[in-house]
């Protein structure tokens, strides 16, 4: 069965990235390839993407705007408002409004796989919100940054379903519950 996954790293204080944008605080901390909750087994299991303009617009400018390929052989989807210039050569969907009919479209586009939520976390509140978020799997680095661009900006009911130390990072992972509801 398909999961969506929100995969992402956070400070400490739960943010996503500083009030800039910056994820200077992010590339400072040690992580093992190879150890609990790592990247290489996480992305080998997921057959689509989506991610926010904002993220789109960071990973143009870090990475393909500085002559390297885009870093996701996958379907894409990218949700805006904007109307973003697309990558050459890669397979990136641009959708608005509701999450619904993307994660439809996404599910299809998967093979079977999973789904990941990259980010931020606006995005992944839209899919918790309509039902469609698994599971949460966040890195929690060893800073705080006091404010910047918020892990989840809406209140969620979340069961831990795994904890481990990857280098300096601590590693959980959620099952998503639901909003939450304070009862």
């Amino acid at each position: 069965m398909t999961r969506t996954t929100y995969y992402t790293a956070a400070t400490l204080d739960g943010f996503l990235a500083d009030e800039h944008d910056s994820l200077d605080w992010l590339f400072k901390q040690h992580i093992d390839e190879a150890g609990p909750m790592a990247y290489g087994p996480f992305i080998a299991g997921i057959g689509a993407l989506v991610m926010g303009a904002t993220t789109y617009a960071w990973i143009r400018a870090h990475h393909v705007d500085r002559g390297e390929a885009w870093p996701y052989p996958m379907p894409t989807w990218v949700l805006t408002h904007r109307d973003p210039a697309p990558v050459e050569g890669a397979d990136i969907r641009f959708a608005r409004g509701d999450v619904r009919p993307v994660h439809a479209a996404m599910v299809a586009a998967a093979g079977g796989k999973d789904l990941w939520v990259v980010g931020g976390g606006d995005l992944a509140a839209d899919f918790a919100e309509a039902g469609l978020l698994d599971e949460l799997c966040v890195q929690l680095a060893p800073v705080t940054l006091g404010a910047g661009r918020p892990l989840l900006p809406r209140p969620f009911d979340l069961r831990l379903t795994e904890v481990a130390r990857n280098g300096d990072f601590a590693c959980v992972r959620y099952d998503v519950g639901g909003p939450y509801r304070g009862d």
